[in-house]
């Protein structure tokens, strides 16, 4: 799963091994999310305006760290 939140903290921590990867509308390159989300090895991207309004409980999300990009996949189902 992709933790889609307006910023993490030290109480978001023990989701983070759970975690496919992490977007949060709040934050920096030393912002806990993305600091922890580089401990773990996670795809991590910061600053996304509105994410939490964009993106819904069960879509199937695309993710690039690399390319700072995440966007929502379309689905026959969708």
């Amino acid at each position: 799963d992709i933790l889609i939140t307006n910023a993490t903290d030290i109480g978001w921590s023990p989701y983070f091994p759970l975690l496919a990867g992490i977007v949060t509308e709040i934050g920096g390159l030393l912002s806990h999310g993305a600091v922890i989300a580089r401990e773990y090895g996670l795809p991590c991207i910061v600053g996304v305006e509105n994410a939490t309004d964009i993106f819904v409980s069960g879509d199937t999300i695309l993710l690039d760290a690399t390319r700072g990009t995440v966007g929502t996949v379309k689905t026959d189902a969708s």
